[in-house]
């Protein structure tokens, strides 16, 4: 049963999850194929981009793992492995997915504060790389405050822990400044600073889209309230982790509401807080049958919208 295949977290459940997930690409290589002509160069551009999608996986499994933000289990792989599946038609794209690891390496950062070792260094890593990302994206400056939060929930809030990743995050800006100031194009830089933000619903409350976020909001809702009545009665790293989990999702929802030109591809952003959200929910549930109910349910939803799109 899926549940049992799940109920450990091993290398072969990573294998196992990544094959899952290729039998899907291939499907969706078949669509592409079947309504654009074959040609050598988007088998090559097909590759390259499941390469991305590889590298996206073991980031992603490496936070989760290194960080315990679940237990000893594969449900947040499997979770996250289903959502980017469902999602495949929108966020097959160079530019999304290279954003979308610059964003997991910056969120690697955040959650490996739960550590008293190298706090700086780290503080600095997480400013670079969101300043690398605002450079590509000038909208995910919104995810600056997470910093602070992760700051004030795993540490103290010091003179030192403050300035560090305003200068990581400044180190890239001043490069990007100096080369647009050298070839005369500071407007570009400028342009960062006036993101484009909206709060224009339409794109969703007119599309499918509506209904996935629904139901994940939902799911998600109901998994944080049992998870929290559970976590938050015990002060340990795991809470000060979950407190963390918490206001990274409602950041990621604010950024994916402001954004203005809204296509689908920006939902990207939440399924990290919300595959590994929904995982800790399902460990919820004790019997195992109601388990697997839960999980081929979610595979038959996937499927569902993958089909939709």
């Amino acid at each position: 049963m899926l549940a049992n295949f799940l109920n450990k977290s091993k290398p072969i459940n990573f294998i196992g999850l990544t094959v899952f997930f290729f039998l899907g690409y291939l499907s969706y290589l078949f669509r592409l194929f079947s309504s654009k002509e074959f040609s050598f160069n988007t088998l090559l551009e097909s590759i390259l981009l499941l390469a991305l999608f590889i590298v996206i996986f073991f980031i992603f499994n490496f936070i989760m793992v290194k960080n315990r933000l679940t237990f000893d289990n594969s449900y947040a792989f499997f979770f996250f492995i289903l959502l980017t599946f469902c999602m495949l038609p929108v966020i097959a794209n160079y530019k999304v997915l290279i954003l979308f690891v610059i964003y997991l390496l910056f969120v690697r950062k955040i959650y490996s504060l739960r550590s008293i070792n190298k706090v700086l260094e780290k503080l600095f890593d997480a400013g670079l790389w969101l300043g690398i990302l605002f450079i590509l994206d000038s909208r995910t400056l919104i995810f600056v405050p997470l910093i602070y939060a992760a700051i004030y929930i795993h540490h103290k809030i010091t003179i030192h822990t403050t300035l560090v990743p305003v200068v990581g995050f400044a180190t890239p800006l001043f490069i990007y400044f100096t080369y647009n100031f050298w070839y005369d194009k500071t407007e570009e830089f400028t342009n960062l600073f006036e993101p484009n933000f909206s709060l224009n619903f339409d794109f969703y409350t007119n599309s499918k889209y509506l209904l996935l976020i629904t139901i994940l909001l939902i799911l998600s809702f109901v998994s944080l309230i049992f998870k929290s009545l559970k976590t938050l009665t015990i002060n340990n790293t795991f809470r000060r982790n979950w407190v963390l989990l918490i206001i990274h999702t409602l950041i990621a929802i604010i950024y994916l509401f402001f954004v203005a030109d809204k296509n689908g591809s920006e939902t990207i952003y939440i399924l990290f807080t919300i595959a590994i959200i929904l995982a800790n929910g399902i460990e919820m549930i004790t019997k195992k049958l109601f388990k697997n109910i839960a999980l081929y349910l979610m595979i038959f939803c996937a499927t569902g919208f993958y089909i939709m799109l």
